[in-house]
């Protein structure tokens, strides 16, 4: 069927959005490689690889046309790779790999028939089936400087422990906490590709520059956790700023938030969904006995994201509302 005009023509490509997403997420892997060593572009290759080749293979059994070549297998793997610690055994690797394409990909059609995101649910299912490999986090600079890694706590877990109703700057004095140039260039425990804000931000002005994704998600979701922890620390700002530069907050509300076949299209639906995953992080953070919530707060709201087109999809212009047939008496 061939919807009503005005239509759209435009030169766009999958892969060509694809490489453009690829190329913003450079600037963090290179922040990786110099801050955990050479260890962070291997977990990257064997990441990437165990995407290409299980989305190949599912492919090929499923007797569907190959995909490889959109580049969206790879985005998945860079993205899956990034949410994960410096030393985590490889074979571990492989396997969000496989959950993330064969499962949440590929058995729900492929490209744009999943319903979340896929480097999302592999992290997750990462999360729940190995949490000990999944929250040890090597110590900024242990593996670069050819050292045996040495694990070290991340600023979400230390802040997790804060009273809120007692006195938060004197609580945050004493718990020997990284600078803030240091959180914001990522010398910080954490993921490969959430510790370093300053190249997450370089690849969103990018992305944002040449229209792959619109500001307005990232903007609602960062925007809301900075309100509700500003509240909750009690207009403490540094305390605010803590919870925005550590974690995957910058990395999920740029890269994976904004993911066309699981976000809202309309204009109001984006603000919502970011509102939504904003305060689903938030109320993780502050009140569960995780440190971080944004991989959970992006899948929920991914789920509930047809919904929230339903409700906010302009109608097409010149559509006239049918009247209800008054019951024949």
């Amino acid at each position: 069927m061939v919807t009503a005009s005005p239509h759209v023509r435009s030169g766009e490509t999958v892969t060509g959005i694809m490489l453009d997403v690829i190329i913003a997420l450079l600037p963090a892997l290179i922040a990786a490689v110099r801050i955990f060593g050479f260890r962070a572009l291997l977990v990257v290759a064997v990441s990437v690889g165990s995407c290409v080749l299980t989305e190949y293979v599912s492919r090929k059994i499923m007797k569907r046309e190959n995909t490889i070549g959109d580049l969206s297998a790879v985005v998945t793997g860079i993205l899956l790779a990034y949410n994960l610690p410096v030393d985590i055994p490889l074979w571990m690797v492989v396997f969000g790999a496989v959950a993330a394409i064969a499962v949440v990909k590929q058995m729900f059609g492929g490209l744009g028939q999943n319903f979340v995101n896929p480097a999302i649910t592999g992290r997750i299912v990462l999360l729940v089936s190995f949490p000990t490999a999944m929250t040890t986090f090597a110590k900024p600079l242990s593996w670069s400087q050819g050292a045996d890694a040495v694990t070290t706590a991340t600023p979400l877990a230390s802040l997790s422990g804060i009273d809120l109703g007692g006195d938060i700057a004197a609580q945050m004095a004493g718990m020997n906490l990284p600078t803030m140039s240091q959180m914001f260039f990522g010398l910080i425990g954490g993921s490969l590709g959430e510790v370093c804000t300053a190249a997450l931000l370089i690849g969103g002005l990018y992305l944002w520059a040449r229209r792959v994704i619109s500001p307005i998600v990232p903007v609602s979701f960062i925007g809301t956790v900075a309100v509700i922890m500003l509240i909750a620390g009690k207009g403490n700002l540094s305390f605010m700023a803590y919870e925005l530069f550590s974690g995957g907050l910058m990395l999920g509300a740029i890269f994976m938030a904004t993911d066309y076949a699981t976000s809202p299209v309309s204009r109001l639906g984006k603000i919502l969904f970011g509102i939504g995953c904003g305060l689903i992080t938030s109320v993780i953070r502050l009140f569960s006995n995780l440190p971080e919530g944004v991989s959970y707060a992006i899948m929920i709201m991914n789920i509930v994201t047809p919904l929230i087109d339903r409700v906010t999809l302009p109608k097409p212009f010149g559509t006239i509302k049918e009247k209800k047939e008054k019951a024949e008496a």
